[in-house]
């Protein structure tokens, strides 16, 4: 099926970034109110509840919700459960801006997860488009210095963000794959429900074996409600929306060179509320990304 890339589609595809920016930036706030497993799961049941009467179609006999449960417990593992989790997990050692620029490996690991295990053509230019982009991200591993590389100096923050980017990587391909109910899929509240729930269960699990693990505490104000509103329904439910409705117009890899987007706007935000400023090698790195990015898209 051909897949172009209108103006409207351009749009969700840059609306969900911002808001994924806004996310690593109050993640980042909230780090030593709430453990980062814990936030997951209070962001995705409020985001359930908020669902809940918009998605009704869902809890329809024949709507494919139980009979599909193998699929949507996977999107509810990868896209709410472990990617989630594991950049606020990421966030607790590492600053936006290096794990926005991190998960900017992303249309790498689209290519490779395409390829390995949904038969996804590569063409030689996304290759090289590709090796650029990968080394804008050892650029920020390295922190500026090639040598750091040889030392296998990495934050531990770094490591746990390539893990959830190959997470959102299966999550993308599996979300174009025609095995969902035309009802189901035609309804957008519906669809993302149905991954919300099984998600919601996959993040109690994480959460339980957090708390689990040692002594935890949430420390309520009402700066942390403000976050929680926000990562729910503009993380959550808006990007999710956006992301969907983008890579089910565009496709995967088309859709994964705008998640680059994130790590600028996340480099301004830094700036504007954490006083984080971006160093010569992350503007080095978001160069070599954006190369890799323009010489990719030329194939797409």
């Amino acid at each position: 099926m051909s897949r172009k890339l209108t103006a409207s589609t351009a749009l969700l595809l840059t609306a969900a970034p911002l808001l994924w920016a806004g996310n690593a930036i109050v993640g980042r706030l909230v780090r030593e109110a709430v453990p980062p497993m814990t936030l997951n799961l209070l962001r995705w049941s409020l985001a359930l509840l908020i669902l809940l009467p918009l998605g009704r179609a869902v809890f329809v006999r024949g709507s494919g919700v139980l009979r599909g449960w193998r699929r949507y417990s996977l999107l509810g593992l990868f896209g709410v459960g472990l990617y989630n989790a594991l950049q606020y997990l990421a966030l607790q050692t590492s600053t936006p801006i290096n794990v926005t620029l991190v998960a900017a490996g992303m249309p790498v690991w689209m290519m490779l997860v395409g390829a390995l295990f949904f038969h996804a053509p590569l063409r030689r230019r996304q290759i090289v488009g590709a090796l650029l982009s990968i080394a804008g991200v050892l650029l920020v591993l390295a922190r500026g210095d090639w040598q750091q590389l040889l030392a296998l100096r990495l934050v531990p923050g770094d490591l746990f963000m390539v893990l959830a980017t190959i997470c959102w990587s299966f999550y993308s391909w599996l979300l174009i794959q025609p095995q969902d109910r035309p009802a189901l899929r035609a309804d957008w509240a519906a669809f993302l429900l149905a991954q919300v729930m099984y998600g919601v269960v996959w993040s109690g699990a994480l959460a339980a074996v957090e708390w689990g693990s040692g002594p935890r505490h949430i420390a309520w104000s009402w700066q942390l409600a403000a976050v929680l509103a926000f990562v729910a329904i503009g993380p959550a439910l808006t990007a999710f929306r956006c992301w969907g409705a983008g890579v089910q117009r565009a496709g995967p890899t088309i859709a994964a060179f705008f998640s680059n987007l994130t790590p600028l706007f996340a480099a301004l935000m830094s700036l504007a509320f954490l006083h984080e400023a971006p160093h010569l090698y992350h503007l080095a790195a978001f160069a070599l990304i954006v190369g890799g990015i323009a010489w990719s898209s030329r194939a797409a």
